[in-house]
């Protein structure tokens, strides 16, 4: 089968993407309005794109042709914070993705606690076993007119993570994180069936 976006509905192209890029982390990001409202939302079009500095990008698509709130308050604030989804709490990030409007404190609607951040002002979900304090660098704007998406870009300036979670080396144990990832339609996946490939030290010998 070969499909061309181009000639098919744009509904069924962006099925094809999401179905096809799996699994997908998920930035469960809390931000806050400019009258103190917080604001919580899912996206899972997230990665990491630089490591020094540390660099995040999360694209925030429109909906119906005008901003969502989390691209309004990032623009505005400059701020953000990065909340790790386990699946613990994946039943209230779910929640979290209604729409709702602009005046609607998610953390009260799903239940959550709102901790303080230390660089930034947005607050971060205590539930959440790592929180990411960032700063927005730039937003990019991709797709046609009328549909556009913000790609938010944003250095991260503070982990939050719970002791739990760190190894000795100072890294994250991914077999205690239970992180979930999104896949199409309702469909999630666990990381709790976990593999390990060794890379290798040196090139392989030409043949």
């Amino acid at each position: 089968m070969i499909i061309d976006p181009a000639q098919i509905d744009p509904r069924h192209s962006y099925q094809l993407l999401i179905g096809s890029i799996v699994p997908r982390p998920i930035a469960w990001v809390s931000t806050i309005a400019n009258d103190g409202t917080p604001n919580i939302a899912p996206f899972s079009f997230f990665m990491g794109v630089s490591g020094i500095p540390p660099i995040l990008a999360i694209s925030v698509g429109s909906r119906r042709g005008s901003k969502k709130d989390t691209l309004v308050n990032v623009e505005q604030s400059r701020e953000l914070v990065v909340n790790i989804v386990s699946e613990e709490v994946g039943y209230q990030m779910n929640l979290t993705s209604g729409e709702f409007p602009p005046d609607v404190d998610e953390f009260k609607i799903a239940g959550l606690t709102p901790l303080p951040s230390k660089k930034v002002r947005a607050p971060r979900i205590a539930e959440s076993p790592i929180n990411i304090e960032c700063l927005l660098q730039q937003v990019v704007y991709v797709g046609n007119e009328g549909n556009k998406s913000g790609l938010i870009i944003a250095e991260a300036v503070l982990w939050h993570i719970r002791d739990d979670l760190l190894t000795p080396e100072n890294t994250i144990d991914v077999s205690k994180l239970h992180a979930i990832a999104r896949l199409s339609g309702n469909w999630y996946s666990r990381t709790d069936d976990l593999y390990e490939i060794t890379r290798p030290t040196q090139q392989p010998p030409k043949t």
